[in-house]
């Protein structure tokens, strides 16, 4: 058992991860602004692989997996860069508060039904049930009920594409799981989205670095170092501690950082039907998850 000052230090570990992670929208908002999104989204995984390396030897990170490993490892880095990139062209267009709150709402729901639909997972009608009004958060969180089919703009259709690429990275995370350990697959992923990202980046000249401002610099910094290394790594050490079955709620604190950051940078107003939406999407998580009988 772990002792409560212990507890409550990996806890607040884990809040300030989500929090930072939830500013990262912010911040990468910060970054569109200031380079296309093919060059912020290469120097994003490029300096969180180039200082996850230190970490990776300091915790004495077991180096090794097997063939499904490897292939986990290699998919998730590619989707990574899918959504790096959907990321950063969202931010161009959208807010970093509704991003912030759509993705981390809708990737659970999305999980869930690729899960139920792909991979054969068994439900009870009660998880069908949180199932149902996951996807009437989803809805909401949409504007379905409002604007039809106006979800289908800039703003929303690059969000949406990152709930669902970061849908199936989280299934191959998942997979992984036993075959690798987490710091380790988190290294590879980073470096596999980095190279990605890089090469769909040269054509823009990524390394002409006095084409980018100081700010454009300090904001990437901070998205690959802080949200990116530091909160993984302060992740996946609370969550071994803590129980990887209690961080799911963690998750939930992340639009908490996406939409206070946003409100006191852009003075973004967050919509009703966003809150709505969102509440009811978690609802649905937590419903999902819980142990019944």
């Amino acid at each position: 058992m772990l002792g409560a000052q212990n507890s409550t230090r990996y806890l607040v570990g884990m809040i300030v991860a989500m929090l930072l992670w939830g500013m990262a929208w912010t911040a990468g908002k910060m970054a569109a602004a200031h380079a296309t999104p093919q060059v912020a989204g290469f120097w994003r995984y490029a300096i969180s692989f180039l200082s996850i390396l230190p970490v990776l030897w300091m915790m004495k990170t077991p180096l090794k997996t097997d063939a499904k490993g490897i292939f986990y490892m290699v998919a998730a880095g590619l989707l990574t860069a899918a959504f790096n990139y959907l990321f950063f062209a969202g931010l161009v267009h959208g807010e970093a508060g509704y991003g912030g709150t759509m993705v981390t709402a809708l990737s659970p729901i999305v999980t869930y039904m690729i899960s139920i639909a792909f991979l054969g997972i068994t439900v009870t009608f009660w998880q069908i049930s949180a199932l149902a009004i996951g996807v009437a958060g989803a809805l909401i969180l949409l504007r379905v009920p409002f604007e039809g089919l106006g979800f289908l703009n800039a703003e929303s259709i690059y969000f949406l594409g990152c709930a669902v690429v970061w849908a199936v990275v989280t299934i191959f995370a998942q997979k992984a799981s036993g075959r690798v350990h987490p710091m380790f697959y988190t290294t590879v992923v980073f470096g596999v989205a980095g190279l990605t990202n890089m090469l769909v980046a040269l054509p823009y000249h990524p390394f002409d670095f006095s084409a980018y401002d100081r700010l454009f610099w300090w904001t990437i910094f901070f998205i690959g170092v802080l949200p990116g290394t530091f909160s993984t790594a302060l992740y996946f050490i609370s969550a071994g501690k803590i129980g990887a079955h209690h961080t799911g709620a963690f998750m939930f604190i992340v639009p908490i950082g996406a939409i206070v950051s946003s409100w006191i940078v852009y003075d973004e107003k967050l919509a009703v039907s966003t809150i709505a939406g969102c509440l009811l999407a978690f609802a649905a998580v937590l419903l999902f998850t819980v142990k019944r009988g």
